[in-house]
């Protein structure tokens, strides 16, 4: 079974077959950066109009890895929330009109779920990483999300906490905007905070009570606009250190309360979703403290 997925939930445009053994035919993706970073974040109404200049072009260049194209899909999916309620509507709308003319199966998904499920895809024809058995905890770290669950099968999934104001991946381009880094702030922040002294800055760390599975990062935020308020946007090592520490609060945030989950649930698996699983810092934390 090929499924075509559709995915306009905030500022990528997106279309994707995939097989059901998870194998990845093709993976289109129309970014909206360059549209969105003079604002230093998404604007919703631009992300929309974009979207609908981008969907179809996107959705025909992914299935022409497929002999047949439409024809030869056996499904369509589209995510349906959550996101921003314009974006999505294009995705759906377009997904909609493609399953009613082929007559395909057409179902919506929910794109957390897509965070989480996200480890079983694979890409190519060589060898890949063994993925993990079931259960495992999942900490989905995004824009804006930022929660653990518990996954149990690929429906059967449990809430363990969640963020209880702000998402990381808000918080890093926050930081990053109070730095004059640019858009988006992640990848910035990250590559800064590679030269940086992580224990140069002290900053506070967010619902640091090790028995809660929720995060908060509204307050580290504050600490951020306070020190640029007072001493100004640093320079040089100063830069790199400040975006270090930033970073190490965040990512022992994350990682910590997501291996306190894991003994809290009795499982040994951690899986990390969203785009903030993309920080080297994130990344090369969890392993470490993985591996102890």
């Amino acid at each position: 079974m090929i499924v075509l997925g559709i995915e306009s939930s905030c500022d990528e445009t997106a279309a994707a077959l995939v097989r059901d053994d998870g194998t990845v035919l093709s993976d289109v993706v129309a970014s909206q950066i360059r549209l969105h970073a003079p604002y230093g974040g998404v604007v919703p109404e631009l992300a929309s109009r974009a979207h609908l200049q981008s969907i179809v072009p996107v959705v025909q260049q992914a299935l022409a890895a497929l002999p047949g194209g439409l024809e030869s899909v056996d499904g369509i999916a589209v995510t349906h929330g959550p996101g921003l309620s314009g974006a999505l509507l294009v995705g759906i709308q377009l997904a909609k009109a493609l399953a009613f003319d082929t007559q395909k199966p057409f179902v919506g998904v929910n794109h957390l779920d897509g965070h989480l499920l996200a480890v079983y895809l694979r890409r190519g024809h060589g060898p890949h990483p063994e993925a993990p058995p079931f259960p495992f905890v999942a900490l989905l770290a995004s824009g804006g999300h930022t929660a653990l669950y518990r996954v149990d099968a690929p429906m059967d999934t449990t809430l363990l906490g969640q963020t209880r104001d702000d998402a990381a991946g808000e918080a890093f381009d926050k930081c990053a905007k109070l730095l004059g880094l640019g858009y988006p702030g992640g990848p910035l922040v990250d590559r800064l905070a590679a030269t940086g002294d992580p224990h140069a800055v002290p900053l506070p760390m967010p619902m640091a009570q090790r028995s809660s599975l929720e995060f908060s990062f509204s307050g580290l935020k504050t600490a951020i606009a306070r020190s640029v308020e007072r001493d100004g946007v640093p320079e040089g090592q100063a830069l790199a250190d400040l975006c270090a520490s930033f970073q190490h609060v965040v990512v022992e945030t994350l990682v910590r309360k997501s291996l306190f989950a894991c003994e809290a649930e009795g499982v040994r698996h951690l899986v990390l979703g969203g785009g903030v699983a993309a920080n080297r810092g994130l990344r090369a934390r969890a392993q470490q403290l993985g591996a102890a």
